[in-house]
């Protein structure tokens, strides 16, 4: 009999190792934009008038997955919009936070960092500027 519950015991370790194995494995491949592959525009998209990003808050153009928030007067910082945890696009702006609406992840809408998960990592910068009187983002044509 204590040969059957050595390799018993030897079995179960090995199938625990193994379930463990799997878990960090899982954990560990996903990359850090998670399923977000392209998340900002690969080309320049016009977003709309400057004076439609209220100083000292944000606007959500959910259509071209980008986030502008106006620090001061005249001065524009965007993100893009999609989430970094599994892509999804952010659904609404409240207390200057970015909603995502698939897991719950907040990010801070004026520097773009993740302020509640589960995603860890923040919206990239997305390139804006003022061309002909509207908000640009995206690189430059």
């Amino acid at each position: 009999m204590s040969g059957q519950s050595t390799r018993r015991t030897v079995l179960k370790g090995a199938a625990l190792a193994g379930a463990a194995g799997l878990g960090v494995a899982a954990c560990s491949t996903e990359s850090k934009l998670g399923h977000a592959q392209v998340p900002t525009p690969t080309a320049p998209v016009t977003l709309g008038a400057p004076d439609e990003v209220p100083v000292g808050g944000a606007r959500l153009y959910r259509e071209q997955r980008v986030l502008v928030s106006c620090p001061a007067k005249g001065q524009y910082k965007a993100f893009s919009a999609q989430c970094t945890h599994a892509g999804c696009v952010l659904d609404k702006i409240e207390n200057n936070e970015g909603n995502c609406p698939c897991h719950g992840s907040r990010f801070d809408v004026t520097t773009g960092k993740a302020v509640q998960g589960p995603a860890t990592v923040p919206l990239p910068e997305v390139p804006v500027r003022v061309e002909n009187g509207r908000l640009v983002a995206g690189p430059e044509a």
